[in-house]
């Protein structure tokens, strides 16, 4: 009896020290999630070149074939326009919300004619496109965001020396802009 009496006490008390500590271990990591270490980068609507090495705001690109970009967004103002092209052996795009659920993916196998042209809006702010569509989103991909703010990682591959240039030139040049109708 005392034997089970121990154990059952035991487990108590290291499910609550278990539970402390967790508590008071939340609040380190609640802001290192990657929205906001994509929002650290620096200004919204802006991609960022990742290096090999971590940055300032703890990102990194590790994988030795594939050089990324990221890009954090808030539309609750206007929709935002990604862009990019170039000659790269292949590209993908991956549109996620604040809290890191996947909205929109897609890759240059998907694309219209190989180059990168998305424009990502609010529910309202479609609608009101739709309407109207200007000519400079003819050819674009038109995605609708269920929230605001979010963040886009582009990735292109270099699976040689000589592709390095051309990835990081069509990285570079990607835009992550806000969009005006004017």
């Amino acid at each position: 009896m005392f034997k089970y009496a121990f154990a059952i006490l035991t487990g108590l008390f290291g499910a609550a020290l278990l539970h402390i500590v967790i508590i008071l271990a939340l609040p380190h990591f609640s802001d290192r999630d990657a929205y906001t270490r994509v929002s650290d980068e620096g200004d919204e609507n802006h991609f960022y070149v990742l290096d090999e090495a971590d940055d300032d705001a703890g990102l990194s690109n590790t994988d030795p074939y594939i050089r990324a970009a990221v890009c954090a967004y808030d539309i609750e103002d206007k929709p935002v326009h990604l862009t990019a092209k170039g000659k790269v052996p292949f590209w993908s795009l991956a549109v996620y919300d604040a809290a890191s659920n996947e909205v929109f993916s897609m890759s240059d196998r998907t694309s219209v004619g190989g180059a990168l042209d998305l424009l990502l809006a609010s529910p309202v702010q479609l609608t009101g496109i739709r309407k109207a569509l200007p000519q400079a989103l003819a050819q674009s991909i038109l995605v609708e965001a269920p929230h605001a703010q979010g963040y886009a990682v582009l990735r292109t591959m270099a699976p040689q020396t000589s592709f390095n240039d051309a990835a990081k030139e069509f990285l570079s040049q990607a835009g992550c802009d806000e969009f005006s109708n004017n």
